[in-house]
């Protein structure tokens, strides 16, 4: 892997509406990805065909986004109020503040890496110790890494970087290497790139003899022969856990890549390859989303997606992933710059419910810096 520093950016554009185009096409992308792909997850291809033929829509009668687009709305909150100076305490307040001290919705915080992450952090244990479980390479990061691609739009390594840090808390290793790919991807998807150098900026800020770089190569490598081909050679076969990070966020970015970036194309590819379908759908949908704006996804997909239920995270019902979209990305008319390091001044967190200051686990406020005063 190149030094993150040294990786180059992909110039965006300077016009703040194709930028909130694209901002609220990887953000509604993710949602409509994974309500689409919700009724697939852990499911086989073969199973899939039986039940349903191939999904071309929604199967579900009530379609709906899961733990994936929740958290992907708690990561662009956060990451709205502190911009590029995100700090590790920062996140973990937040993972106390929004989720591990209040009631938890049905799926109890969602998947295996999120339930460990709160165990640990309700013992007491802090970053990176909190995310010292069994299921720090899982693709808990890669579902809400999209946030971080549109803030830094063009500029791949510093979503990485931002993400890594939000990572911190409850992943290691694949797990976040799997989060640092999509946040790059997304980010250079902002800024209009081919789909190769999207690809390519995902590899760029992974170490290139890792599990996730090595899955997500042999992926995009045999796109050009379908979906089929794609699961086969990122698959790992009988392995009873579909949330692996480096197998899901391959098989999202082979998805994207079968499809040359095209929205339903790809997200319908990550679908039918069933295993964590909703999240491969989601990664998958923030990419093509971010690449063609928000106008490429269907209406009638786009209409379904309402705000969020709240039903992982109690504290995120309400919040509509096209209101954070609009939070990541610049006020109307601003010209969007490389040097921009922060949200507006006036940015209007509270109206998102976002109103006390920042607390470390303690209950201590914290300043922009993570300093207690």
């Amino acid at each position: 892997m190149a030094s993150i520093a040294c990786i180059p950016s992909v110039p965006a554009s300077g016009d703040a509406a194709d930028l909130r185009e694209r901002a609220r096409g990887a953000l509604l992308g993710l949602a409509v990805g994974d309500a689409l792909g919700a009724p697939a997850e852990n499911m086989k291809p073969s199973e899939i065909r039986a039940r349903w033929g191939r999904i071309t829509g929604y199967v579900a009668e009530h379609p709906a986004g899961t733990d994936d687009t929740e958290y992907a709305i708690f990561s662009g909150l956060l990451l709205a109020r502190h911009g590029s100076a995100l700090t590790v305490a920062h996140v973990e307040s937040a993972w106390h503040q929004w989720i591990a001290d209040r009631d938890e919705g049905p799926f109890r915080g969602a998947g295996f890496s999120e339930r460990g992450t709160l165990e640990n952090l309700r013992r007491g244990l802090a970053a990176p110790i909190s995310a010292q479980h069994r299921h720090a390479w899982s693709d808990g990061l890669a579902m809400r890494a999209a946030p971080f691609g549109v803030f830094a739009a063009g500029r791949p390594a510093e979503a990485a970087r931002l993400v890594a840090i939000d990572g911190s808390v409850s992943h290691e290793g694949e797990g976040i290497y799997g989060g640092q790919a999509v946040a790059a991807g997304v980010a250079a998807a902002m800024a209009g790139a081919s789909t190769a150098t999207v690809v390519a900026s995902a590899l760029a800020v992974v170490p290139d003899d890792s599990w996730t770089a090595r899955s997500l190569r042999r992926a995009v490598a045999v796109a050009h022969r379908g979906e089929r081909a794609v699961r086969s050679a990122v698959v790992i076969g009988g392995y009873p856990w579909t949330d692996l990070a480096p197998e899901a966020v391959a098989l999202a970015f082979g998805a994207y890549a079968a499809a040359d970036g095209a929205f339903a194309e790809a997200v319908l590819t990550a679908v039918n390859m069933g295993r964590d379908a909703d999240t491969t759908a989601a990664v998958a949908g923030a990419l093509a989303g971010a690449g063609r704006g928000v106008s490429a996804i269907p209406a009638v997909w786009a209409a379904a997606v309402g705000p969020a239920r709240g039903s992982c995270l109690p504290s995120m019902e309400g919040h509509h992933v096209l209101d954070v979209a609009d939070l990541l990305t610049p006020e109307h008319g601003e010209k969007w710059s490389a040097e921009r390091h922060s949200p507006p001044a006036a940015l209007p967190l509270d109206a998102f419910g976002i109103t006390d200051p920042p607390v470390d686990t303690a209950g201590a406020p914290l300043d922009g810096a993570g300093v207690y005063r």
